[in-house]
């Protein structure tokens, strides 16, 4: 009879869950900005974005393509961020935790810059150069939690 291994959750791993939650809140906001700039800009659903005529003519259909792009760009990499902590925190609970969350308030200040309709005010505060660079921290830190993992196999 083959023996069952099971992963046993370390006490901690609360706080990972917990920041992974926090990203839930951070789409939730975002979705509900990118929903009040189409509504100021007139762009119609299923439009995903205005078009460049559009942009040119109203200055809140320009604002909408950047507070949309800032979301898309979540999106884009939020499954990422999420199974990454998850994976991270199974080894590493506080620093996944800590990375996850520190992701989450880097974007908040991402989409406020970027939703100013000035492509350039991403980085407001260092927080396109900080995201990214937690983003990688929690991705290199749930590969080392990996290999540790199949290394005890």
């Amino acid at each position: 009879m083959a023996s069952v291994n099971a992963i046993v959750l370390p006490k901690e791993f609360a706080y990972p869950a917990a920041a992974v939650v926090s990203t839930f809140y951070l789409l939730i906001w975002q979705t509900a900005r990118v929903g009040g700039a189409r509504k100021r800009a007139g762009i119609l659903y299923p439009q995903v974005y205005a078009e460049k005529a559009e942009t040119e003519a109203k200055k809140e259909a320009h604002v909408f393509n950047c507070t949309q792009r800032a979301h898309q760009n979540t999106l884009e990499v939020a499954p990422i961020v999420i199974g990454s902590t998850l994976i991270a925190g199974l080894s590493y609970p506080v620093l996944a935790a800590s990375l996850c969350g520190f992701w989450t308030f880097s974007r908040v200040l991402y989409s406020i810059g970027y939703s100013t309709g000035d492509p350039k005010k991403r980085n407001l505060a260092g927080a396109a150069v900080f995201s990214t660079l937690s983003m990688i921290g929690l991705l290199g830190t749930a590969t080392t939690g990996v290999v540790s993992l199949i290394r005890s196999l």
